[in-house]
């Protein structure tokens, strides 16, 4: 009745249970120790026992909950560095990508020149073999016709 009285959790660290449960357990050494005064030194060591216990426990428990803010801070730090890397390297990666797009314009620039220069080329060559064919061919006939009339 007592612990619904003064709103005390059902589960969990409570304050309110705990300060009951001490005081009962202080008048239940206390009623021991009238009747057998070792019970009662016994109770009380185990009392002072618990207590140091749960003490370690709560210290365990607030260091634990440090220690874990600690991390989630170091984390949290951590991803803010990890997302401005990330966003170093996307810079550079579009970096790189107008780099290739424009290596990429010179060399279709410089293909399309060559070949142009190459279609240049042969067309003047094969100018040149057909007007070396004509020639030849005229100097043929020439050729023949000198020799032929000496054959008469």
């Amino acid at each position: 009745q007592r612990l619904q009285q003064r709103q005390a959790r059902e589960t969990g660290i409570c304050p309110v249970r705990e300060e009951l449960y001490a005081q009962t357990f202080d008048e239940l050494i206390r009623e021991v120790t009238i009747n057998c005064a070792e019970r009662g030194l016994l109770l009380l060591r185990v009392r002072d026992e618990m207590r140091m216990t749960i003490a370690a426990y709560q210290t365990l428990y607030e260091s634990s909950i440090a220690f874990g803010m600690r991390k989630a801070l170091q984390a949290e730090q951590g991803k803010a560095d990890m997302e401005a890397h990330i966003r170093q390297l996307e810079s550079e990666k579009k970096d790189f990508e107008r780099h290739v797009l424009e290596l990429k314009a010179k060399t279709d620039a410089i293909e399309k020149r060559e070949s142009e220069r190459r279609a240049l080329d042969e067309k003047k060559h094969a100018e040149e073999i057909a007007f070396l064919k004509r020639t030849n061919a005229s100097l043929k006939r020439e050729l023949e016709t000198y020799l032929s009339p000496s054959k008469k």
